[in-house]
């Protein structure tokens, strides 16, 4: 980002060894203000450097959009764990993400909670054990809303969303329901299971983040009153579990649980998502950089709300995928999307 006044007040009260900014000339101000105390880093160069920092010990990336992979990867090849709050280096990567974890020995951690929740279910089970992994979706602001309405949506009643308070592209992400379509492919992932096993249910009051579905038919959860510092403690503190008193779960005051399937026709974007990730090689990156194209057009006023899964499947349509992609290839293919998406 570059937003050099919070990040030299953070920075003032924190002390970290160093931090980073987009732009080269808003850390030369932040390192007159800070002085010698803290480094300040700018641009690409900045992320790569304090995602090999030697005194970092678990790196999170939390990067909107394609801008972690680069950092994601070298903090692996540096040793690192590294926590993923950026589904879409694994939705674009994530062949190349966990094959290089594995070679240099080190964890790759969920951040995002339906993956949090099923790392917790799982419990260390081997993929063998699982018959399918279920991630809840809230099903959005317009869970209930006639298709016909769809064209008069705005950009926002989009960003009103039921349960969660995110910026605004995972908002929209989650009113078009592409969100939980990353999070499918994120899972087939970090799970090392294929596509078929992964399904969604919409759970409108997103207390049960996710569950995971046994070869013996039990069905374990994780539930959990909403709130994101769960899961991203969950991440830097594992294997143990930190205390705690800011999430608070009263089932009595909750009610009822419920659950629902979802509905493919109102909401293609999880039929885009399965195919793209059962298509696999290039075309999950090309799922991925049309979608935010196409968001980021919506939100300017440039189309329409269903427009945004008709410009994913028509570039889909246009694409052709390459198999075991290299990094170059996939970021071949990323640019090529965009470009795509905006004729």
């Amino acid at each position: 980002g570059n937003n050099a006044e919070l990040l030299a007040k953070q920075t003032l009260k924190h002390r970290p060894e160093a931090v980073s900014i987009n732009d080269p000339a808003r850390a030369r101000e932040i390192q007159t203000i800070l002085g010698a105390t803290t480094r300040v880093y700018a641009g690409n160069d900045g992320l790569l450097k304090l995602a090999t920092l030697p005194a970092a010990d678990i790196v999170l990336i939390a990067i909107v959009g394609t801008a972690g992979l680069q950092p994601a990867l070298a903090a692996i090849r540096a040793g690192k764990d590294i926590a993923v709050a950026s589904k879409e280096i694994l939705v674009m990567a994530g062949e190349t993400v966990m094959s290089e974890a594995r070679k240099y020995g080190v964890r790759v951690l969920a951040v995002d909670s339906e993956h949090s929740a099923i790392f917790q279910c799982l419990d260390g089970k081997p993929a063998s054990s699982v018959r399918k992994l279920w991630l809840t979706a809230s099903g959005g602001p317009f869970r209930q809303m006639p298709k016909e309405d769809f064209p008069n949506i705005t950009v926002e009643r989009a960003l009103k969303h039921p349960s969660w308070v995110m910026g605004r592209k995972i908002t929209i992400d989650s009113a078009t329901l592409f969100n939980k379509g990353l999070e499918m492919i994120e899972a087939r992932w970090l799970f090392d299971i294929e596509m078929g096993r992964v399904q969604v249910v919409i759970h409108p009051q997103s207390v049960v983040h996710s569950m995971v579905e046994f070869v013996d038919g039990s069905i374990i959860a994780q539930l959990s009153t909403p709130d994101m510092c769960l899961p991203i403690q969950y991440a830097l503190t594992y294997p143990d579990r930190a205390r705690n008193d800011r999430v608070q779960t009263d089932f009595a005051k909750l009610g009822s649980l419920t659950f629902e399937a979802p509905d493919f026709d109102r909401f293609p974007s999880l039929n885009l998502a399965r195919r793209a990730g059962e298509v696999g090689g290039t075309m999950p990156a090309v799922l991925n950089a049309a979608n935010e194209v196409a968001v980021e057009a919506f939100c300017n006023g440039k189309i329409g709300f269903e427009q945004i899964s008709r410009t994913v499947a028509r570039v889909m349509e246009r694409h052709q995928p390459v198999e075991h992609p290299s990094l170059e290839q996939i970021l071949s293919a990323d640019g090529w999307a965009r470009a795509e998406a905006v004729k």
